[in-house]
């Protein structure tokens, strides 16, 4: 069964498809060049490049295994990255920068494929290398989508939940002023109240942008490049999150953590709400947790209703450089395939193909599975910029002031529209 988009992912997924070429043109200095011509028809060996196999199951192993055992001649190879995504992002811009063909299909952190795209490093999914997408979550497909152009598939993905303590709470929280107006059932257990990931990293960059988009902020124009964060929406979304620390409900140390910080507070029964990522779900669930069988799982509360998650996962693309790309396009249609997304799931993680949402082996396996389709039906992707690591630095930096009192709320706000302006300004 396919998802429904709401509006704000139909218009997140709009605003990518009308991303102009003025961003190919403007980062022509690192221009892949004629590469996205050559090597079309190329097959042989190629090599895959993604972040640590980090899941007990080894899920990019087995995919390559089940790929390799049916195509003797065309076997892949995989590059393992570092489980640090901006050092991905580094070696993978290093290598492209260089015009070396020894990477052939990457996996893009989501808000890095427009950059890409952008600067003619990977191959559009067009005419010979086209992609059938009908069977993918929309969200996950408009994440892979620059200048109207289909630049990678969608491997695999990811959106943000709400974990709970359902002995406490029964029933989740929709909104935002719902579950702050639960703090003091928190404070009668002694209990901080709510966290999501606050330290000055990229974690917080996405804990900022989901409020703000919740409540009908945005961070930049369909261009990619006009800053469009400085508004009442913005600054209504940023207020909640702060003067929610300021006052208390979210408890002093969670401006030091990141998903790790907060899920060991969680799991060790110090949280009564905490925003993080799917993976957690099994942790909390182990003997060692003292939440085991106590915590329940929901979609992020917004403004009105559903708030607006930040899609995260994986893109896998194709190097403009690489010498084999029919192999490579024939080895991304394969990481999109039924097969190969029910290894994904059956490795927890989050797949693209929306009919495994409503596999029942797979929610008896991940009982989060119907909440995280929810999170993921109105996810909105990070700001989609060419400029992205520039962008996410000024809403980190700005919003980290704000909660430390350093700055005011509109402060803040002002600090990441210059921010923007300032990242885009080479152009």
């Amino acid at each position: 069964m396919a998802l429904k988009i709401v509006p704000r992912a139909a218009m997140a997924a709009a605003s990518i498809a009308l991303l102009t070429a003025s961003f190919a043109t403007a980062c022509s200095s690192d221009n892949g060049g004629n590469a996205l011509g050559q090597n079309l028809t190329g097959r042989g060996p190629i090599t895959y490049v993604e972040g640590k196999d980090t899941t007990e199951t080894g899920v990019v192993r087995q995919l390559i295994d089940r790929w390799n055992a049916a195509h003797p001649d065309e076997q892949v190879t995989f590059k393992e990255q570092s489980a640090d995504g901006t050092q991905q992002h580094d070696d993978l811009a290093e290598h492209f920068r260089a015009k070396q063909d020894g990477y052939d299909v990457v996996a893009l952190d989501v808000p890095n494929t427009a950059e890409f795209a952008a600067k003619g490093w990977i191959q559009p999914l067009e005419d010979s290398f086209s992609i059938d997408t009908t069977p993918l979550l929309a969200p996950t497909v408009a994440s892979a989508t620059y200048n109207g152009k289909l630049y990678a598939a969608p491997k695999n993905t990811n959106g943000g939940l709400l974990y709970y303590r359902k002995d406490l709470v029964p029933t989740p929280p929709k909104t935002w002023s719902e579950m702050l107006g639960q703090c003091p059932i928190a404070r009668e257990n002694n209990l901080g109240c709510y966290a999501g990931q606050l330290f000055p990293y990229e974690g917080l960059t996405v804990n900022t942008a989901e409020i703000i988009n919740a409540y009908g902020g945005s961070f930049v124009g369909a261009d990619g490049k006009t800053p469009t964060v400085n508004s009442p929406e913005s600054k209504a979304g940023l207020k909640v999150l702060v003067d929610a620390y300021q006052n208390g409900d979210i408890p002093k140390e969670a401006i030091t953590f990141k998903e790790g910080e907060s899920a060991s507070a969680f799991e060790s029964g110090k949280l009564l709400f905490l925003r993080n990522w799917p993976y957690l779900y099994a942790q909390a669930n182990a003997d060692s947790s003292v939440v085991k069988d106590k915590f329940g799982v929901a979609p992020l509360p917004g403004n009105t209703g559903v708030g607006a998650s930040t899609l995260g996962g994986y893109n896998a693309a194709i190097s403009a450089f690489s010498k084999n790309k029919a192999t490579a396009a024939d080895f991304v249609r394969f990481l999109i395939s039924e097969e190969a997304q029910q290894i994904i799931a059956s490795g927890a993680l989050p797949p693209v193909r929306a009919s495994l949402y409503d596999d029942p082996a797979l929610i008896a396996k991940m009982p989060y599975l119907p909440a995280l389709k929810e999170s993921i039906a109105s996810a909105v992707p990070r700001p989609v910029t060419p400029f992205y690591p520039a962008v996410s630095k000024a809403i980190q930096d700005n919003a980290y002031a704000a909660l430390n009192g350093t700055k005011s709320v509109d402060d803040a706000v002002a600090g990441m529209q210059k921010g923007i302006e300032t990242a885009g300004s080479g152009s």
